[in-house]
């Protein structure tokens, strides 16, 4: 009585469903649609030597994720230079997820395309979460040889692997292609990342902050690389707004 068992149920039995647990009892449950389902259940009753009587249930299990989610606040960026104005890892990944929505929808009413503007804002908001666990390590560390880039993937997939089997199972399928995005919602993604990059730069600049002149320059420089008229479209009309 009262111990939790896994069991695999069959079929249906007098209006309950009818299952075996590991120690080969028979148990049977109320729920509907448990055919051929596992379920972790609790004993509350006993009829005869064999006959288990059982409510099914989902064991509740803790999640994390979001607990974790919350700690993006603490993580600074831009760790090795000087900053008037510090920036989080939480309050980028906000500047990302307008960004990138802002390109989503200029590639739908400008270029004729079918992006879903929701779900590449959704991934930018994420598109950091692996850096609770990591940490931000800084451009010219992360991308200064291609063995180190390769090994900092590595542990980034690790990351967001282990963030998400902090989710409740039955979620995690809906969150794995929000943490690993592909196709277009990736490049939007990474095109917005750089933007907010060099609008920090940006105001950086402007308030005096010539450490961040050569940050500027090459974060402008990878931007332009990225042959994406999106990308120009929202820079020539709304960069120059910024402060």
């Amino acid at each position: 009585m009262g111990k939790i068992y896994p069991v695999l149920f069959e079929q249906p039995k007098n209006g309950k469903f009818s299952g075996h647990a590991p120690n080969y009892m028979e148990v049977l449950a109320e729920g509907e649609n448990l055919h051929n389902q596992l379920r972790n259940v609790k004993i509350t009753a006993v009829e005869g030597a064999t006959l288990c009587w059982a409510r099914s249930r989902r064991i509740e299990m803790k999640s994390h994720f979001f607990a974790y989610l919350s700690r993006m606040r603490f993580i600074q960026r831009w760790a090795l230079m000087r900053n008037t104005a510090p920036e989080n890892v939480q309050e980028h990944s906000h500047q990302v997820a307008v960004l990138a929505h802002a390109l989503a929808v200029i590639r739908n009413e400008k270029f004729g395309g079918r992006v879903d503007a929701g779900a590449v804002a959704v991934a930018a908001l994420y598109h950091d979460a692996s850096e609770i666990l990591t940490g931000d390590m800084p451009t010219p560390i992360k991308y200064d040889n291609p063995a180190i880039r390769k090994a900092y993937k590595e542990v980034e997939a690790v990351a967001e692997e282990k963030l998400l089997h902090m989710l409740p199972e039955e979620f995690q399928t809906v969150y794995a292609p929000i943490l690993r995005p592909d196709g277009e919602t990736e490049q939007l993604v990474k095109a917005a990342d750089k933007l907010s990059a060099y609008i920090k730069c940006v105001e950086e600049l402007k308030a005096g902050n010539n450490e961040f002149r050569e940050a500027a320059a090459q974060t402008r420089t990878a931007l332009e690389d990225m042959v994406c008229r999106r990308r120009r479209i929202f820079w020539r009309r709304s960069c120059p707004a910024f402060p």
